[in-house]
Parts: C-alpha cells; structure tokens; sequence
C-alpha cells in the first residue's frame, strides 16, 4: 500500500512563548535533534516514504534548509504552507493534491513516541486499508485532550474533545491514520465554535462508519505532547537518560534508514565522516562498524 505520510508543524506558537517567538517549536531541541526528526522518524518507522511536511509562511522555508528533500535518509519530502491555523483536520485539505488518492497517516510535528514494539503498531495501522486508526495513551490530565470511551466489548463507544469532566483517561495521540476518504471527509466537516476543523469530528465520522479502530499504547510506552515547557523539559530529560545508558539514539533518520535498507553503507559512511567532529557523526560510524547487525 503507497501511504503518503504528512507532518503538521504549523500552529500559532503561543504555548510556549516567548521560545516561539521567532521560530517554529518544530525546530526547537529534544536533546541532541529537532523536535521534528521524532516525527519524521515515527513515519519511518511505519515504512512512509513520501511525506508532505506542512508548516507557516514564517518557517516554511527554516525546515526545506535543514530538511532538505529527504533523499539523504532514502525519503522524499515535500512541502506546503498553512496560512493560517484553521484545525488540525484542515491538513488533510492542504494534503489533497499530493495524497491523490492514497491512503494516509497524518502525524502532530510535536508528538513523540517511543517504546519497544512501537515499530509493529505503527506497521499494524498501516496495513489496514480501510477505516481510520487512532492511538490511545493513559493521562493524568485528560481534560487536556480528545478523549476515547470504550464499551465493554473494548470498542469505540465516544469522541470527546477537551471534556470538562472526562470519563475516561485514554487520550487520543497525535498520529491517526486514515484510507483514501478522509480529505472528503474532513472538507464535509464544519468549524467548530472557536472556528477550526477539529480533527475529533473527522475522527467521528469513522465512528459513525463503524470503521474506526483503536492501538492503545499501554505500559511501556512513552507518548508526550511538546506543546508546554514542562512536557518539553520531560522529553529532552527522556532522550538524554535513554541514549546515555543504552548507547542507542532515539529517532536517528539516518540509522532507521540504514537498518530499513533505504540508503547503502557508503551512503551512511559519507554522512557520518560529514559530522566527525562532533558526536552524532560517531555515532554513525559506530552502527556502520558495530550494530550492523542488530533491528532498530
């Protein structure tokens, strides 16, 4: 199945101002990367190849420099503008022309996953052809999110967004994927009274269908929002703890690529040599020498 892949870091950065002020939170550090290599690196991992980053006219251009067209990591990346924040569903119309059809995984450029087994989750979602899947993940504060209820038979029973009083604590994450009908869809659904097209509604509109699923990310899993400094704080402190006692980086682009057979060895050993001087170009030589033969 060709799904294309497509990356929403626009937004009206507000939430963590005065960091944003001049520059998109997607570009900002998770320790030793941009936040938006762990959203780039999820939709690698879920074998996406094509993917259409969406972002402001202010920043557009800060992520086609760093990002380039994605052939380094064996991908292609393209790129389109939000003119204005209208809802996280509006992306699927801004996608419209370069899905053409294709089935779809839309991913929140400020959403990072991670945990063992993540790989086949994602693989699981994306090998199912019709309906629409959804992640959900255990909060403390689900009055922050869109929210899942579930029957007793572990089906979808309700969508809430930003309940007052929730009933449940599954949280749906930042990444959904949908088959080909979602752009009609979401250009069906009408604002919402503070004027977006709510990616919840969409959601619903598989509900309705009976043809929405659910991955529930348990324990495990490590699933966080970067839209607050306190969440921000947590993920640098995550990485950093992970990759210094295992020697392992978390969303690597260029590993996952090497690993997935995307790019060759001489391919890697010329991006590392690029960056000897510093420790991610190490880094690389040490899996070209050491970890050839380990999974990702």
């Amino acid at each position: 199945m060709n799904r294309k892949g497509i990356i929403l870091a626009g937004g009206s950065a507000t939430r963590l101002y005065p960091l944003t002020n001049v520059i998109s939170k997607h570009l900002l550090a998770v320790f030793d990367k941009p936040m938006i290599y762990y959203s780039i690196t999820t939709l690698m991992l879920a074998n996406v190849r094509d993917i259409l980053l969406i972002s402001s006219p202010r920043d557009i251009e800060l992520f086609k420099n760093l990002l380039g067209d994605g052939g380094k990591w064996g991908i292609k990346l393209s790129y389109a503008i939000q003119p204005s924040p209208e809802g996280l569903a509006q992306a699927l119309l801004i996608a419209k022309d370069f899905l053409d059809g294709s089935p779809s995984v839309l991913i929140l450029g400020d959403n990072f996953f991670y945990g063992d087994g993540i790989q086949k989750k994602l693989l699981d979602a994306s090998n199912r052809e019709k309906g629409a899947t959804i992640f959900g993940y255990r909060v403390n504060d689900p009055e922050r999110y869109g929210i899942i209820n579930m029957d007793n038979n572990g089906m979808v029973k309700e969508l809430i967004e930003k309940p007052i009083n929730p009933s449940s604590n599954l949280a749906i994450t930042g990444i959904y994927f949908y088959d080909a009908e979602a752009p009609i869809y979401a250009h069906q659904i009408t604002p919402s009274p503070r004027g977006e097209l709510e990616i919840t509604d969409l959601n619903k509109s598989y509900l309705d269908r009976n043809e929405l699923y659910v991955e529930r990310l348990g324990r495990g899993y490590a699933w966080l929002d970067l839209g607050t400094h306190e969440s921000l704080l947590e993920a640098n402190q995550f990485v950093q703890t992970i990759e210094h006692r295992q020697g392992r980086k978390i969303a690597c682009p260029e590993e996952i690529a090497y690993r997935k057979k995307w790019i060759t060895k001489e391919s890697l050993k010329i991006l590392a040599e690029s960056m000897l001087k510093n420790s991610y170009g190490k880094y690389l030589l040490q899996i070209i020498n050491e970890f050839e033969y380990e999974d990702i």
